[in-house]
């Protein structure tokens, strides 16, 4: 049984994270999180802890931030998009109970202030910004790092947010500088 209460967006999500581990979900209902909902993630914050586990597209995003911005210090899971693509869609609904595992034991935790900060600058000098490779770049750290995949701007709010050091940053760049070769 996971201590924490699981964030999901909806029914299926919570039958889909059932299907894998034992554990508790709130449902937040899709995008539009009402304050009724934020209210039950805050007392469950407060009592068991909570891991937001949403869905690796734009709406999912829109989602973790709303409930991360107001219910400090959430634990965060993020599947791999290939491991959550459905006929149609994204979503966690698709993951394999394996998938979902595997995002829950490697589940990050909000920093409350890093000690060490990756700038913008040390993004734009990985070719994480701007450039041809930069979306692909940012694609192959986000699935390195087991964070997802963020445009530049959400990418340095994940980095900060999730307390990734310096050290972790240029692990996972080398690693994607190697997959790089590799295709070539």
């Amino acid at each position: 049984m996971i201590k924490e209460v699981i964030v999901v967006e909806g029914k299926s999500d919570t039958i889909a994270i059932k299907r894998a581990v034992e554990a508790d979900t709130i449902e937040t209902g899709g995008s539009a999180v009402s304050e009724r909902v934020l209210e039950r993630i805050r007392r469950a914050q407060k009592t068991r802890g909570v891991i937001i586990f949403t869905d690796p597209d734009y709406p999912g995003e829109r989602i973790r931030k709303i409930v991360s911005q107001a219910v400090p210090g959430c634990k965060h899971a993020f599947i791999k998009r290939e491991e959550g693509r459905g006929k149609r869609n994204l979503g966690v609904e698709y993951a394999t109970p394996e998938s979902i595992r595997r995002a829950l034991a490697e589940v990050r935790t909000e920093a409350e202030t890093p000690v060490e900060q990756i700038t913008m600058q040390d993004m734009s000098a990985a070719g994480l910004v701007g450039g041809p490779q930069a979306k692909n770049r940012r694609f192959l750290l986000g699935e390195e790092l087991g964070i997802g995949y963020a445009n530049a701007k959400q990418l340095h709010k994940r980095l900060l947010m999730l307390g990734i050091t310096p050290e972790e940053f240029a692990r996972s760049l080398a690693w994607v500088k190697a997959q790089e070769e590799q295709n070539d």
